[in-house]
């Protein structure tokens, strides 16, 4: 049977008009995406099939370009609208963050964080610069790679907070195997960047580690 023989409180696009977007499956999300289905299958069907097939909705919009193409009923216009949906929903997640009190709002920093890492499959170490009234000045990817004393560099750490005028630093990075607990590596690290970034009056106001569910907080875990 077609969506549009259904009844219209049962149909994704009427019910998320109707009731919201948090009312929607994974699937009906993903059917309202895909828009059409394949011979004999709904939009609806198709999109439950594919996440079986990619093993859920979080792998499938992180699949790279091969791996998304695979599916039934996607190819490159596809990857290409979902890429730009996911940019956008990272670009409004900068924009609310720069708008606010950065210390003061740890969720925003969270889900900002986690939105520019998480999907990452390599470890990445980056800064979010702020100013003296803790409002984000930028972000920026500074390293990439294992994180230990060899790749991840005070000296460049510090150049880099003065070249962007920063008063304070929120330093984070992901952990690609999904543990967000830190490592003696990652204990260590923090503190050399954290003395070195102090001798020319720059705080450290947090380090977190972006791995599966919430990001972990140096600071809420008493490490800083």
């Amino acid at each position: 049977m077609a969506i549009t023989d259904w009844p219209a409180a049962e149909r994704p696009r009427e019910k998320l008009l109707e009731r919201g977007p948090e009312a929607l499956s994974d699937a009906e999300l993903l059917a309202i995406f895909l828009r059409t289905g394949v011979p004999g299958l709904s939009a609806v069907d198709l999109a439950r099939q594919l996440l079986v097939d990619f093993g859920g909705l979080r792998p499938l919009l992180e699949a790279d370009k091969r791996e998304f193409c695979r599916g039934k009923g996607l190819g490159d216009a596809k990857y290409v609208q979902l890429q730009a949906v996911l940019e956008m929903a990272r670009r409004h997640l900068a924009e609310s963050l720069q708008r606010t009190d950065a210390l003061c709002s740890p969720d925003a920093v969270r889900n900002y964080l986690t939105a520019q890492l998480r999907h990452r499959r390599r470890e990445v170490f980056c800064c979010l610069y702020l100013d003296s009234q803790h409002r984000v000045i930028a972000f920026e990817e500074l390293f990439e790679g294992t994180l230990n004393a060899a790749s991840v560099y005070p000296r460049e750490v510090v150049q880099a907070a003065l070249h962007k005028g920063a008063a304070a630093v929120i330093l984070a990075h992901n952990h690609p195997s999904g543990v967000s607990e830190p490592s003696q590596a990652d204990i260590w690290i923090t503190e050399r960047l954290s003395q070195a970034l102090e001798l020319v009056d720059i705080k450290v106001l947090d380090h977190m580690i972006v791995g599966e569910g919430a990001a972990l907080s140096f600071a809420e875990q008493g490490l800083l």
